[in-house]
């Protein structure tokens, strides 16, 4: 790059960050964090229902269409007919618990009791790193969530302060972005963890293998999606990963890049910290170079110009998955010490996700803060420094709040002493509708990319009324359950 256009783009950045106050969109994290508490707020009473009357045992018509409204029809609601008041929403959910509480407790149905000897047995058969509810509705919220916005968005009745910001800002579609990635570290964590339960150590080119085998089929949707949109000339910003990136591109290279940070782990043994110390670098690097200048202004000449967005947020992305892998640490096993079990281990898993809650916090509002911080900017854009702090933030108390409604509700589920009752307890503590979300998770957003696109292309959504548009998410919203339920009823999981 010659200097007279180094000194242009330098010139634009100070521009653009003179003009920062008319350039902020979004909504407020305040607003965004009321919007999303819908989740936990909608499975406490799904939890007062399920756990007071079994209602969704057995799961029949009338429960799936109470499940299905309550745990993604009031996500829908949320974020258009009720956007502007969600705490209303969530006072509306949240008042039947009283009148549940007050029916007439249904009793639980007598079991024959086992011998000592064989449930002495069946409990040492116990899955070390076994299925836990509130691990699987958070996953399968996140991606109810996602899959109505992608499509939402397109409609007026979506506020367009949830939608994604051009460059600096908070929105409800930024967070879920960061958290996708977040939520597939955690599940990255299990091979490890079983890796460190059978006492071995896989070679890096063993990894490596298995990572490209894992990131192919994404990156082969990438370009799939990369043809399709410049195909059919759909509508696209090219702020926010460049020209030809697209997010699979980025979930599709995290797993190789991943692989090489395991070796990493041996030096430095904190998923967290190498994600910490990965994005701080990277948070100084945007600060004390032009790189900052020329991700947000720079011309688009090459490959690597054309694709600067995707390329370079990449590394805040990637310090993302390692903050969920160290969560995943925390929340897959059956316990966080051997000399815990039960509610004593229970309580110390909330403990401990707390605390991290805490600790993110804490960082996102030293890095943010104008008043007690650096006054750093969230950018999801850049994938910068307060923007990594605020999905670990985020993401740690999603976890926690469901992990907390679980405990309160369903105390069985970790205190179960063999694997049958345990895996009588997950069905019976985990709702049918983010079970199905969840277990072919990857496959129902792409199918949700599919319908988004087609939708698009035979609908002018953004001339649709609220009404039309509210039947339209509604419809959407209920063949995309009704196909992650079928595929649950058939025992289908696909793998992507």
């Amino acid at each position: 790059m010659s200097r007279a256009a180094e000194a242009a783009m330098t010139a634009s950045y100070k521009s653009l960050k003179e003009d920062f106050v008319s350039n902020l969109a979004g909504g407020s994290i305040a607003e965004i964090n009321y919007v999303t508490a819908v989740a936990p707020i909608a499975l406490i009473l799904w939890a007062a229902l399920q756990s007071r009357l079994k209602f969704f045992k057995p799961y029949t018509p009338l429960a799936f269409a109470v499940d299905f409204l309550l745990n993604v029809g009031a996500i829908l609601l949320a974020t258009t007919l009720y956007s502007h008041n969600p705490l209303l929403l969530n006072a509306l959910i949240l008042a039947p618990v009283a009148i549940v509480y007050a029916l007439p407790i249904v009793p639980p149905a007598k079991k024959a009791k086992l011998p000592p000897s064989k449930s002495a047995s069946d409990g040492e058969r116990q899955n070390p790193l076994p299925k836990k509810p509130f691990l699987t509705i958070y996953r399968g919220a996140m991606m109810a969530i996602t899959s109505i916005a992608i499509l939402a968005v397109d409609f007026q009745i979506f506020p367009r302060r949830f939608a994604k910001v051009e460059t600096w800002g908070t929105s409800l579609m930024d967070v879920g972005v960061g958290s996708f990635v977040f939520s597939a570290g955690v599940v990255a964590a299990r091979p490890l963890l079983k890796e460190k339960l059978a006492g071995k150590t896989t070679p890096l080119t063993t990894r490596l293998f298995r990572s490209v085998r894992h990131s192919a089929p994404l990156l082969v949707l990438g370009f799939i999606r990369l043809y399709t949109v410049k195909g059919l000339d759909y509508a696209e910003h090219v702020t926010e990963y460049g020209v030809h990136w697209n997010f699979f591109f980025t979930l599709g290279l995290l797993p190789p890049f991943v692989a090489f940070f395991q070796s990493a782990f041996q030096v430095i043994p904190s998923y967290a910290a190498l994600g910490i110390i990965l994005c701080s670098a990277y948070q100084i690097t945007l600060e004390f170079t032009n790189l900052k200048a020329f991700v947000l202004t720079g011309p688009r000449e090459d490959l690597l110009s054309k694709n600067r967005e995707g390329i370079f947020s990449f590394i805040g992305y990637l310090s993302i998955f390692l903050v969920g892998q160290s969560t995943g640490m925390i929340v897959i096993p059956r316990s966080l010490s051997k000399a815990t079990s039960g509610p004593a281990q229970r309580k110390r898993l909330l403990l401990t996700l707390g605390a991290w809650s805490t600790v993110w916090i804490l960082l996102f509002v030293a890095t943010s803060s104008y008043s007690y911080g650096l006054s750093l900017s969230v950018s999801r854009r850049l994938a910068n420094l307060p923007y990594f702090f605020w999905t670990c933030a985020f993401n740690s108390s999603q976890i926690t709040a469901f992990c907390l409604v679980e405990t309160l509700f369903f105390p069985q589920v970790y205190k179960s002493v063999d694997a049958k009752s345990e895996n009588e307890t997950y069905e019976l503590s985990t709702p049918r509708v983010f079970g199905a979300f969840n277990r072919n998770g990857l496959a129902i957003f792409l199918a949700a990319n599919i319908l988004t696109g087609l939708i698009n292309l035979t609908v002018p959504t953004l001339h649709m009324s609220g009404v039309q548009a509210m039947a339209i998410l509604f419809t959407y919203a209920s063949v995309l359950t009704g196909l992650a339920i079928g595929l649950d009823l058939c025992d289908i999981s696909i793998k992507l």
